[in-house]
């Protein structure tokens, strides 16, 4: 059964230079049409009662969901109350940018049921930003949080992000000071990670990108823990902060390896045990719903095995780690029958922790995560 929607929005008015998901420029495209044939997807899928029958989380996300016009929004969202179940849906969230959600898409999106914010800041340097191809000023973010605080919205989070290129350590604090000034209740923090099919790829394999190191890189994860803890915010996961009451339920789903439906071209779901993917191209995705079909790329049925495996690496994200009593009610095995060995090592390694309810990444273990799930690959 599906606890979540994620609806992909790929249009840009600017591609960010690290950004690897689906998207393409804004101008000459065929949004109108999108919009509708999400619309045919979510119709299509609503028919599975059993697996939409109690959604609790829909997340708007991109590209830029904010790139467009209050009235492509607005149709956007009345075809989503049309086919997702809304009553139990207790968290809406839209990404925006800064630079593009004026006062008149706040308010649609306001009166169109989201209740969440998730605003792309990233830094607070100029320079930074046009190294990241971002087009926001900081007043961009300054004006956009006091109309949405106006509107009506209380649960907005911002995502930083650290590890950039040329970034000191200095320019961090500094950002983090700007951003913790801005009195939010919840922050998403990201090291970059330099994918394939990115402009910054490309400068790299140049030799044209001059990126902190991972030594430098620690370090400003050090400080990113530290100062969200000292204002008082509880690291939930990984890579997120929030305040009592505020982290975000839509990504606990994916942690929680609980299922959730992908709707747009490229999205991705999991659903009846199902993953899949969807056709990326525009006009292969929306002649498919012209057709009257599912706009599926490819399907793979997932083994207990690789179930488990992903209750694992996508668990151990957060900081509660894996319930022991969960992870064998889901199972019917328990953690160490499978993974005793594994387990061992990295407690002694200093990375896990292990007792009676749980198993979790150290402080150490953050640090070093990825190398941690990758343990957990059978």
């Amino acid at each position: 059964m599906a606890r979540g929607v994620y609806i992909h929005i790929p249009f840009c008015h600017q591609i960010c230079n690290y950004c690897d998901f689906n998207k393409v420029f804004f101008k000459n495209q065929p949004v109108d049409e999108y919009i509708e044939a999400l619309g045919t997807e979510m119709k299509l899928w609503s028919e599975d009662k059993q697996a939409f029958s109690h959604i609790e989380t829909i997340f708007l996300g991109g590209g830029t969901p904010t790139s467009l016009s209050p009235t492509q929004l607005s149709r956007l969202l009345t075809l989503i109350k049309t086919y997702i179940p809304m009553e139990h849906v207790t968290e809406f969230t839209s990404e925006a940018n800064p630079d593009e959600l004026t006062k008149e898409k706040l308010e649609v999106l306001y009166k169109g049921g989201v209740n969440r914010i998730s605003l792309g800041v990233q830094a607070f340097q100029p320079e930074l930003l046009k190294k990241l191809g971002r087009t926001h000023s900081n007043e961009h973010v300054f004006e956009t949080l006091k109309e949405a605080k106006k509107v009506g919205f209380t649960n907005i989070s911002i995502d930083l992000m650290y590890g950039l290129p040329g970034q000191t350590v200095e320019e961090w604090k500094a950002t983090l000071e700007v951003a913790f000034g801005l009195n939010l209740p919840h922050y998403s923090a990201y090291s970059l990670i330099v994918e394939s099919k990115t402009i910054f790829y490309n400068l790299m394999n140049k030799g044209k990108l001059s990126l902190p190191g991972e030594d430098l890189e620690a370090d400003m994860y050090d400080i990113l823990m530290q100062q969200m803890e000292e204002h008082g915010f509880h690291q939930y996961e990984i890579s997120n902060f929030s305040k009592d009451g505020h982290s975000s339920i839509h990504n606990r789903i994916y942690w929680d390896n609980d299922e959730y439906a992908g709707f747009g071209a490229g999205a991705h779901g999991y659903v009846n045990g199902i993953r899949y993917s969807n056709h990326a191209p525009l006009k292969k995705y929306i002649s498919s719903l012209e057709a009257g079909e599912k706009p599926i790329l490819k399907t793979h049925v997932v083994t207990q095995d690789e179930k488990m495996e992903e209750e694992m690496f996508l668990g151990l994200r957060k900081t509660a780690g894996i319930s022991k009593k969960h992870f064998q009610a889901k199972f019917n095995c328990t953690i160490e029958s499978v993974y005793s060995k594994k387990l061992k090592l990295l407690v002694s390694a200093g990375l896990l922790s292990n007792d009676e309810a749980a198993v979790k990444l150290t402080k150490k273990g953050r640090f070093v995560g990825n190398e941690v799930f990758e343990e957990f690959l059978l």
